[in-house]
């Protein structure tokens, strides 16, 4: 449910772009995304930082995208939020006692110290490899491609990601 949360603005982007092209495409994402924080914080009377930090990005760059007139600021957001999401999960192993993915996880499922360091590193080379995928994707293909790309293979390719790390996870799951 959550991952469909996740992913809610980037299918109404999909949508909006399929039928009306991509600065309506860029104009919705912005207000569906706004809209999904001010949801958030309705229901939870907080703010999650990296739902925040990616509707500040959408602004910056969507902004941009429409006053300049240039996609190229919307398709760059993706990989600027990969790569600073990589940057916090990184920074994470240095800041506290515990990494990122082990303070979301270790309330549900207990795994040795250095289970959760390579789980936080899989993440950190995943969003490296999905920022540079986008670039490559922005570079070489058309913008439909971009964001048929945007939707459908950023969504298998972390459903494949998540697979494998439960299958590696069920090695070092203790009873």
């Amino acid at each position: 449910m959550k991952l469909l949360y996740d992913f809610f603005p980037i299918i109404i982007f999909f949508v909006v772009f399929k039928l009306f092209g991509i600065y309506a495409a860029t104009t919705s994402a912005i207000i569906v995304s706004l809209i999904q924080v001010v949801f958030y914080w309705l229901k939870h009377r907080k703010f999650e930082k990296m739902q925040v930090v990616t509707l500040l990005l959408i602004i910056i760059f969507g902004g941009a995208t429409l006053i300049f007139h240039k996609p190229i600021f919307i398709k760059w957001k993706v990989s600027i939020i990969n790569w600073l999401f990589a940057a916090v999960f990184f920074g994470s192993q240095w800041i506290g006692g515990k990494n990122f993915v082990q303070r979301m996880l270790d309330q549900k499922i207990s795994l040795p110290d250095e289970v959760w360091r390579r789980l936080n590193m899989f993440w950190v080379i995943y969003f490296l490899i999905l920022g540079f995928s986008n670039i490559y994707v922005v570079y070489h293909f058309s913008t439909s491609t971009w964001v048929n790309f945007k939707l459908f293979g950023v969504l298998g390719l972390t459903l494949i990601f998540v697979i494998i790390q439960a299958i590696y996870l069920s090695r070092h799951i203790k009873e």
